[in-house]
């Protein structure tokens, strides 16, 4: 006899349907898990900054006609060319491709919203010292990016990795105009992929 005698066959039936039960509450709580971890592991497509420039976005054709090089920084044509890049590129337009999209996009933070100590909103450009220490690049250069949670060795100016998804929003901000937002899913430190050796 395989069983003891001192168990019922009603004992061992209740024991069976426990077993049973928590076999399949088991396997529940795992596919949650898993379906909740593939939903938390999304896959952001990675982007350059030149994805976020339309192809048909020509700002040079705008400008066509400036001859650069006989402006001299005195000549009042130059400020008048100046100002006509600016209003080019302020209203640089987005890749409409992008929209409500998925993406990973590394950058320079710029501060725009602190709630206490911690950064709120900032600006996300393509290289060192845009909009702070230089003029702001194309709106089509920027994304204006609302975070949640900021890494805790976050520091403006340090590049980072931002992953969420992008809206086509021109904004108009102290610091710059931005034809993108995002509402940031994660923010990681950029790292330089170490070289083969």
């Amino acid at each position: 006899m395989i069983f003891s005698s001192k168990w019922s066959l009603g004992f061992l039936a209740a024991l069976f349907a426990m077993l049973l039960s928590a076999v399949l509450l088991s396997a529940v709580l795992l596919s949650a898990v898993l379906l909740s971890g593939s939903v938390q592991a999304e896959t952001y497509r990675e982007l350059v900054w030149d994805d976020l420039i339309p192809e048909d976005w020509d700002p040079e054709k705008a400008l066509g006609d400036i001859n650069w090089d006989s402006l001299s920084d005195a000549d009042p044509r130059a400020e008048e060319a100046l100002k006509r890049m600016r209003e080019v590129w302020d209203s640089a337009p987005a890749e409409k491709s992008l929209d409500n999209a998925k993406v990973k996009l590394a950058g320079f933070v710029v501060p725009l919203e602190y709630k206490g100590d911690e950064i709120r909103e900032f600006l996300l450009v393509p290289y060192f010292g845009a909009c702070i220490h230089t003029p702001p690049p194309p709106a089509n250069q920027i994304v204006h990016v609302i975070a949640s949670k900021l890494p805790a060795n976050f520091q403006p100016m340090d590049p980072f990795w931002v992953s969420g998804t992008m809206k086509l929003d021109h904004s108009v901000t102290d610091m710059g105009f931005s034809s993108y937002q995002m509402v940031a899913d994660s923010i990681e430190p950029f790292v330089i992929p170490a070289a083969a050796p």
